[in-house]
C-alpha cells in the first residue's frame, strides 16, 4: 500500500513496491543459473556453439560463459576463473550491484549506476585485450 507524504501530498511507494523489481530480476538471474547448473554445458547438443569459434576457429569473450556458470553454481571457483575469469568478475560484481540496489531501494533512494564515458572504454579495452590473448599460443591457460 502506499502513503502520501504530509509534507508534499505526492503519493509514495511502500518498501515491498520498491523492491519489487529487483527482486523480479533477482528471480530471473537465480532461475538462469539454475538451469545453467542443472544441465551441463560441457555435454554437446544442449547449447549452440559460439558462431565465432565455428567460423574462426577464434574465441570471443564470453566462449565458455556457460560452463563458468555452471561451475560457478557449483562452487568450483578455479574451474570458473579458468573457463571465463570476466564472466566470474561480472556474476561478483553483479551481486555487488544488486545489493546496493536493494538497500537503496529499501531506503526510499535512487540507485545510480554511473557509466562513464572513461569506464565504458577501459571496460571495452579490458576485454579486447583477454580476447587477444587468449587467442594467442602462450594463452592457451585462457581457453575455456
Amino acid at each position: 500500500m502506499r502513503g502520501v507524504n504530509a509534507d508534499t501530498g505526492r503519493v509514495t511507494p511502500t518498501a515491498a513496491s520498491r523492491l519489487a523489481v529487483p527482486a523480479g530480476i533477482l528471480a530471473a538471474v537465480v532461475a538462469a543459473f539454475a538451469y545453467v547448473g542443472a544441465v551441463d554445458p560441457n555435454e554437446p547438443g544442449h547449447y549452440p556453439v559460439c558462431p565465432l569459434l565455428r567460423v574462426t576457429g577464434l574465441y570471443c569473450p564470453g566462449c565458455g560463459g556457460l560452463r563458468s556458470a555452471h561451475a560457478f553454481v557449483h562452487g568450483d571457483l578455479a574451474t570458473a576463473l579458468h573457463d571465463n575469469a570476466p564472466a566470474v568478475v561480472a556474476y561478483l560484481g553483479f551481486a555487488v550491484v544488486w545489493t546496493v540496489w536493494v538497500v537503496r531501494a529499501a531506503r526510499g533512494r535512487p540507485a545510480r549506476v554511473e557509466l562513464t564515458t572513461v569506464r565504458l572504454w577501459t571496460l571495452g579495452a579490458l576485454l579486447l585485450a583477454f580476447t587477444v590473448v587468449r587467442n594467442l599460443p602462450f594463452g592457451g591457460l585462457l581457453h575455456p
